[in-house]
């Protein structure tokens, strides 16, 4: 059973996503965070790799295709309602012809087409455009499919939701205003927690969240990632794509790439990096695997 605080922190970080439109990954398109264009080049990573940790629809579609324009904002209304709890890939098969090979192999013959994509297992879903009530009928049989055969998790019974309000209303307060993008708001809301308990961890990842959202908010995702492939060296260029990495959910990515950039850097540059990762550290718990895997990797690349 997940403690009050794990899902405190759970939500916090999907109203920070939610509230922050900056936070999308790479090519993501008018639907938001949840909603990401993939590519030819991008699938493994944006779909294959994410799929590890949830689940994603691939929503395969062409400019031409009426059908499709109907689907299409359904489906990332949805995704958006989902908050999280699965991601919506766009495969555009014109613009992505070995997709759109792949999509015929696997004996489609039309679009719109859906494919759920679940730790690596690409599993045919949707075949043609419905109603909004009807696809979502649709997503709610097919995961609890998954949770019936044991591919996702279901939550414990008894087990409170994860949007059932926290006990300390600051922390409901500090969701709210995340959720809604009000960063000044939720900065104070965990302030106040702070003044009466300087200890609480919880409110100290809350506000590293606050800032990281900050930073985010002024970034263009696509831009910045492009930025960073093409400058490995430039410590700035690496740390915005960190920050983007972090609010998009490709949280070992981020701190791969400033590891990768500590390696690459030295003097004043490789401490701005370093003292950045260690920032992003503060948004999980200490004891969260991803961050203790990546100060052992911080200290093989410093020593």
């Amino acid at each position: 059973m997940q403690s009050a605080s794990k899902q405190r922190q759970e939500r916090q970080a999907r109203a920070a996503q939610a509230g922050d439109g900056a936070s999308a990954p790479a090519g993501a398109p008018a639907g938001g965070p949840y909603v990401v264009d993939v590519t030819d080049q991008t699938f493994n990573t944006e779909v294959v790799e994410r799929s590890q940790s949830v689940p994603v629809l691939v929503d395969f579609w062409a400019e031409w295709c009426g059908p499709c324009k109907q689907l299409g904002p359904i489906l990332e209304k949805l995704a958006q309602e989902a908050a999280g709890r699965w991601v919506l890939a766009k495969v555009d098969i014109d613009a992505n012809p070995q997709l759109g090979a792949y999509m015929q192999q696997m004996g489609v013959r039309g679009i719109p087409f859906v494919a759920a994509v679940v730790q690596g297992q690409l599993l045919p879903f949707l075949n043609g455009a419905a109603p909004e009530a009807q696809v979502r009928q649709a997503i709610d049989q097919l995961f609890e499919a998954l949770v019936k055969e044991g591919l996702i998790p279901d939550a414990p019974a008894g087990e409170a939701p994860a949007t059932a309000p926290a006990s300390d209303p600051a922390f409901a307060r500090a969701d709210d205003a995340l959720r809604a993008g009000n960063l000044d708001e939720a900065r104070a809301a965990f302030e106040e927690i702070l003044a009466r308990d300087p200890r609480d961890g919880e409110a100290k990842r809350g506000l590293a969240l606050v800032d990281l959202s900050g930073r985010a908010q002024g970034l263009d995702a696509g831009r910045v990632l492009q930025d960073a492939e093409a400058k490995p060296g430039d410590a700035k260029a690496q740390i915005d794509a960190a920050d983007v990495e972090m609010v998009s959910g490709r949280i070992e990515a981020a701190f791969g790439r400033l590891v990768a950039a500590v390696r690459r850097t030295a003097g004043d540059d490789r401490d701005a990096v370093r003292k950045h990762l260690l920032g992003l550290f503060e948004v999980l718990p200490a004891d969260d695997p991803r961050v203790t895997k990546a100060r052992r990797s911080l200290q093989s690349a410093l020593f």
